[in-house]
This record gives structure tokens, sequence and C-alpha cells, in this order.
């Protein structure tokens, strides 16, 4: 792991232990499970989604929003917009988030029957029991994290929570490994996509040719997810052109003042080419 995934994921297990102490997990899998169902993610007919961010803060660009801001109109424009899911950062220490953003965000998304999805550095089942409890519809798991038998663990967990899956690779090795565990999950009912990241994660800066080199690699089983350096919409259409199902689209929409426009306009873009 790199220096960066270290403290994210010894900041994710300190928060892990301090929550267990307020509600065992148990306690936690009986809530959550009694909660309603999230709406689920639906992928358009037309070719290409888009997975929205709400992320107040990027340790690469700095703020990006704060809690004065009408986030929740925002994360509302990315639904009216097109949007087939919302992630929602729900990293404290360096983006500014929490797991109140996730439950408004789910119940003000509900309505729409578009998805929430935690975004987080998650490291338990514990928070993808969480996640459920706040009325996200999916949570992203970092394959470079974890070791399998953990990415097994919270994979179980999110198709008992009927939670979808960005399983998300930064290199060959991580696409492997996350292949590896698909395949060997076949017969499961659980709806998982898998995301490559082009940030590189010493220097989190963009590098745009890691989706180049690695999208031959992608499964048409799992649809890809373009994550990380797509900010306008000839940038969709790239990605559709390369074999990417989505992109995940964070500091672009949250820094535009109409982000529906830039929304529609990317998908507009990326759904010309032909799959």
């Amino acid at each position: 792991m790199s220096g960066f995934l270290d403290a994210m994921a010894e900041s994710s297990a300190q928060r892990v232990a301090q929550a267990r102490q307020s509600e065992s997990f148990a306690a936690l899998e009986r809530r959550a499970l009694e909660c309603a169902d999230a709406p689920a993610l639906q992928l358009s007919a037309q070719g290409f989604d888009i997975i929205a961010e709400l992320k107040l803060r990027s340790p690469a660009y700095g703020a990006l929003g704060s809690q004065s801001d009408d986030w929740l109109g925002r994360v509302e424009s990315y639904a009216r917009g097109g949007a087939a899911a919302v992630s929602v950062l729900t990293e404290p220490s360096r983006f500014d988030g929490s797991l109140d953003h996730l439950r408004l965000a789910a119940a003000r998304l509900a309505p729409l029957r578009i998805p929430a999805m935690r975004k987080d550095f998650l490291v338990d089942s514990y928070q993808v029991l969480e996640a459920r409890a706040c009325g996200a519809g999916g949570v992203l798991v970092i394959a470079r994290m974890l070791p399998p038998r953990q990415i097994v663990e919270l994979l179980d967990c999110a198709a008992a929570c009927k939670l979808f899956v960005l399983l998300e690779a930064f290199d060959t090795d991580d696409l492997a490994v996350s292949y590896d565990i698909l395949k060997r999950r076949r017969t499961r009912h659980e709806t998982v996509l898998v995301g490559i990241n082009c940030r590189d994660l010493q220097t989190l800066q963009v590098v745009q040719e890691r989706f180049e080199s690695l999208a031959p690699q992608l499964s048409a089983a799992w649809p890809g997810v373009a994550e990380s350096g797509v900010n306008t919409a000839q940038d969709a259409q790239r990605m559709a052109g390369l074999g990417f199902r989505l992109a995940l689209i964070g500091s672009a929409l949250m820094s535009d003042a109409n982000p529906v426009s830039l929304l529609s306009g990317m998908l507009a873009a990326a759904r010309t080419v032909q799959p």
C-alpha cells in the first residue's frame, strides 16, 4: 500500500473501533437489515452512465465546498442531471465527510430512485452495515487496501445488505486480484462494478495514461468505471471509447456552478460512442 492508503486504513480502523463502543456489530446488523431497501443501481440502455460525487474536500485540490453550501441541492441536481448513482464521501479527516452526509443524501435521493454510494476507506464489514443503516445503495471497496479474505468479507456483507459494490483497482495486480475473487463468485446474486483509478497514490496527481494501459484488461462481465481525471465531455467520450461503462466524477462536478449542464453534456458526448 501507499503511505496515503496506510494512513487512511489506520484512521478507518480507529473509527470502527470507536463506533463499536457505542453499538455492537449484532445491534447494528439488526438495525441495518430492518431498513427499507435502497433504490437499486440501474444502468441506462443508452450505454454510458455517471456516478456523480459529493466531495467537500480533496487532498489533491483542497476545499471543493463547505458545510454551509447547499450540498443537498447539488446532490439532487446530480440525480436530475442523469446520474445513475451519487457517491458520498464519509471520510472526515481528509475529505470533510460524514455519515450524516450519507444519511441526508440517501434520503433526498430515495424519492428519485437513485442510490447513494458510501465512498470511504472501508476495512471492516461493520462499515458496510453503517452504509446500509444510513440508506445507501452501494459502497466502495479498495482492492489495494485489503487482503483477498477481507475483500470477500466486504462483498459478502454488501450482498447480504443488497448493496452494489464498486471494487477499485489502481494497477494490473489489483485487477488480477479483483477478477480472481469475482470469478469465484459468479453464482452469487450481487452487483459489482470494477473501477480503475488513474490517480497516483504517491503524488496524488492524475495519470491519464493509466486508463489507456489498463482498459484492455477490463472484463465485460463486470461494468468498468473510470475514476479520477474525467473533467469534460470530451474526457467522458474518450472513456466510453476505451470501453468503460461508467465514470465516477467528483472534483469537476463539485467545482462547476452548473453541474446539471456539465453532467448532461458528459452523458450526451459519451453516449455517441457505440458500445
